[in-house]
Formats: structure tokens, C-alpha cells, sequence
């Protein structure tokens, strides 16, 4: 099914509204559909042709989103690289494809000056049927290659279509609602799936997309204090460090979407005592994002759990190669619904300790102890141990200010939870724990951590 491109309908319906916001530049839709269309030409210039694919290696920014929808035109694959890779690991991301590791070009100036809405909705040159056809997007085609964190293990490519893309929006729109005046603040990386699903949605919806090239406590402060900000998508170490800075009922936001990993339940309340309406997102690359927001799952996306608990996910916004042959996306994740069909995460399969014969969520674990007034984050991982096969130990990060000690985390963590979740042994670090760029705990890096 082919369907307007995204870009070039905002131009058309909302020429003047501001389609991106940076610390340096705000452009308007007219501007960026220029832009793409400059970009485009290049990128056709240079022998790019639609199905192929396109590494992007630009900091977040006014170039990224040139480089993206240029790539959209096209018909070309997108696959963002984050800017801080050695060459040797862009290697497999780049495939064989055109790496883009600096801008494209402008339009000329007297195209920029004219910003009629012909010039923003028609193509550069007539020159090639392949930049006429890339003003549709055909939702069976690969849009663009994501890799996943790799927590557990190496990053795995996932091919999402611009169906998963628009089914995404869709399912998002129908959960949190939007707004004509939308701000919706990106302050994580765009090479991971949360970051680049912002600058997709707010181009379907011609909605405006504010873009960090980093995560900045003072700068995100400001913007969501000042700059009329009125969704946010942050992990839970960046709500975190936010409250810590002080942050109360920024006065804009309907909501601080908290994904990437658990959201703790004492991080939770915290946030709405503040007056942050911040709510718990699951999401994965291989689902082109949210899965569900606040418990329900997305609009048209399915959710059931397999016999041993895994998270099971099925609907459009599903990248193809994902489903199983039972038509599901195997999530690897262990979760619960209750009685209203509200989805709560558990786990990882991979994760779970077996202590003594019995089954420990270390994210269950991880929640109790950072509920401790004196602990900033935690990690719990199972060790060898000849009595209980595995041992359930805990890596602490603690509070400077604060004192705190094993023995008293352990009083916390039974008084909270059975005696075989408690862990046996707990060490207490300085440092942070290792996290990948969108916040999630590098688990593969804990072992020589704990022992």
C-alpha cells in the first residue's frame, strides 16, 4: 500500500509550523521538506537507489533529519549510526551501503528564499522516476535498520517498514492523545529505536520534535521549566537525575514517557509527588517502539504471555523478520496481565536466577533495593554456588552523603521480599553501573563487577 510521504504532506497541511527545534536551529516544515529535497538529489547523485541502504553517522540534529527523510524520498534504508562508533564497528552497520559521516547539502538560496508550497511538495529535478516515486512510502518496505542494545549480548539488526512506523504512531497518538502544538522533547540517542521513532511520529503527526544532541540535566531542565515541552521520552536514570536537580510540575508536559528498562515503583511516586507525570513504557526494537504505555498495550497491538510467562507480541507495528513461526514476536521478556488486561514486565527469561529450585526476577530484587533512601541504583545477577546452584548477589551504588552497609540492605531487602530472593552477598560500588546509551543495565559487564 502506498501512502503520501510524511514530510511532504506536513509541508503541504502546516508549512509554517515548526517541524524541528535544536539548541542552534528551528526550521519550519517547508524548510525541512527543502532540505530533504536538496538531500535527496544528492544521495541520487551520489548512486543511491531505493531498497538501498544508507548508514547515518551525524550527531543528533538539523543534518540527521535532513539525512533521514532525504533517505525517505529516496525510497533508500536508514540505518543511524551512533557518531561515537570506531570505524571497525561501523563496519556492520554500513553493510556495504553509502556512509553518510557528513552533511549533505543545501539547497540553493534562491530555493530556500522562495518556500512556496510547490517548491516544498515537488522534487528537485525531474530527473529520475525514483525521486518522483519517493514522495509515497510504500508501508511494506524497509524504512530503516535499528540495532538493538545488546544488553545480553551483540546488537542484532531489525528491519522496520514504514507500516511499523505508522502503526506505531497510531498506537501511540490513541494512548497519550495529540495535540497541533506538540513538543515532544528528544534528549536520547538516535540510533536506537525511542530516539528516531520521535523524529518519525512528530513528521506523521506535523507536530514539532525538539532534539538534544545529548542528555543535559540543566538543559533539560530548562526546556521542560521553559520551553513549553509537552511530552518527554527519558529512561529511568535521566528521571532520576532530573528530580535530583529538582524538577517539579513542569508546567507544559502531559507526559515524561519512562522506558528502556524498569521503572522503580519508588522512582514512580517520587515522580508524581513532584508533580512529573511521568508513566512506565515497554517497548523494543523489534516492535518499532512502545508496546504498551501505563500497563494497556497499544491500539492494534496484541499481547498475551507464553506458557513459562514470556511476553508474546503480535499486530502492524511488528518488524516481519521478528514474528516467529507462530506468527509472535518472542520478546524474551517475563511479564504478567491482570483482570484489566494490564501488562507488567518481570524480567528477562535470560536473567532469571534458579536458587535452590526457585525462580528470582533480579529486576524485582533491583526495585527493593533501590527503594533504599541511601542507594542510587542497583543490579542483581546470579553467582555459581555449590549449595544453592545459583546465589542471588546484588551490586549497590551508594549514596555519598549517606552511609549504609550489607547487613542493612539485606534487613531491607527481607523484610520486603521472600528469604530466597534476598541476596546473599551485596557489594556496595561508587561508580555507576554500566548502561548502554538508552539507559539499560550492560548485564555482560556486571560479572567482574560482583566477584
Amino acid at each position: 500500500m502506498q501512502v503520501e510521504a510524511w514530510l511532504q504532506r506536513a509541508a503541504g497541511s502546516a508549512p509554517t509550523r515548526t517541524a524541528l527545534e535544536t539548541r542552534d536551529a528551528r526550521l519550519s516544515y517547508r524548510e525541512l521538506a527543502q532540505l530533504a529535497a536538496a538531500g535527496a538529489r544528492e544521495l541520487r547523485e551520489r548512486g543511491v537507489r531505493r531498497g538501498e541502504r544508507v548508514a547515518i553517522a551525524l550527531p543528533a540534529g538539523v543534518e540527521f533529519a535532513q539525512a533521514l527523510h532525504a533517505c525517505m524520498l529516496v525510497g533508500a534504508v536508514a540505518a543511524p549510526i551512533d557518531p561515537r562508533l570506531k570505524p571497525r564497528e561501523r563496519e556492520s552497520v554500513v553493510a556495504g551501503g553509502l556512509l553518510l559521516d557528513r552533511p549533505l547539502r543545501r539547497p540553493a538560496p534562491e530555493q530556500a528564499r522562495a518556500g512556496t508550497r510547490s517548491k516544498a511538495a515537488s522534487p528537485p529535478e525531474p530527473e529520475s522516476e525514483t525521486i518522483l516515486e519517493g514522495f509515497t512510502h510504500d508501508l511494506d518496505a524497509a524504512c530503516a535498520v535499528i540495532h538493538t542494545s545488546g544488553t545480553t549480548s551483540a546488537p542484532r539488526p531489525i528491519e522496520l517498514t514504514y507500516g511499523n512506523f505508522l502503526w506505531s504512531a497510531l498506537g501511540s497518538s490513541v494512548a497519550l492523545g495529540v495535540d497541533p502544538e506538540e513538543r515532544w522533547l528528544c534528549a536520547m540517542p538516535l540510533s536506537h529505536v525511542g530516539g528516531l521513532s520521535i523524529l518519525v511520529r512528530s513528521a506523521i503527526y506535523a507536530t514539532t520534535a525538539v532534539i538534544h544532541e545529548r542528555f543535559d540535566t540543566p538543559l533539560v531542565m530548562r526546556a521542560l521549566r521553559q520551553e513549553g515541552m509537552t511530552l518527554v521520552s527519558l529512561v529511568s536514570t535521566t528521571l532520576a537525575r532530573l528530580l535530583d536537580a529538582g524538577l517539579r510540575e513542569p508546567p507544559s508536559l502531559r507526559w515524561a514517557l519512562t522506558g528502556g528498562g524498569p521503572l522503580p515503583p519508588a522512582l514512580l511516586e517520587r515522580a508524581h509527588a513532584a508533580g512529573v507525570p511521568a508513566v512506565a513504557t515497554y517497548g523494543l526494537t523489534e516492535a518499532c517502539s512502545q508496546v504498551s504505555t501505563g500497563g494497556p498495550p497499544l491500539f492494534c497491538t496484541r499481547v498475551q504471555l507464553g506458557p513459562d510467562g514470556e511476553i508474546l507480541v503480535g499486530g502492524p507495528t511488528v518488524a516481519p523478520a521478528s514474528l516467529g513461526a507462530d506468527g509472535w514476536l518472542h520478546t524474551g521478556d517475563l511479564g504478567e496481565i491482570d483482570a484489566d488486561g494490564a501488562l507488567r514486565v518481570i524480567g528477562r527469561k535470560a536473567d532469571t536466577i534458579i536458587s535452590g529450585g526457585e525462580n528470582v526476577a533480579p529486576v524485582e530484587v533491583e526495585a527493593v533495593l533501590e527503594a533504599h533512601p541511601s542507594v542510587i541504583e542497583a543490579a542483581v545477577l546470579g553467582r555459581p554456588d555449590p549449595q544453592w546452584g545459583e546465589a542471588v548477589v546484588a551490586i549497590v551504588v551508594a549514596s555519598s552523603s549517606e552511609g549504609v552497609d550489607e547487613a542493612e540492605l539485606r534487613e531491607h531487602c527481607l523484610a520486603r521480599l521472600a528469604p530466597y530472593k534476598v541476596p546473599k552477598q551485596v557489594r556496595i560500588v561508587s561508580d555507576s553501573l554500566p548502561r548502554t546509551a538508552s539507559g539499560k543495565l550492560l548485564r555482560r559487564e556486571l560479572q567482574g563487577i560482583s566477584t
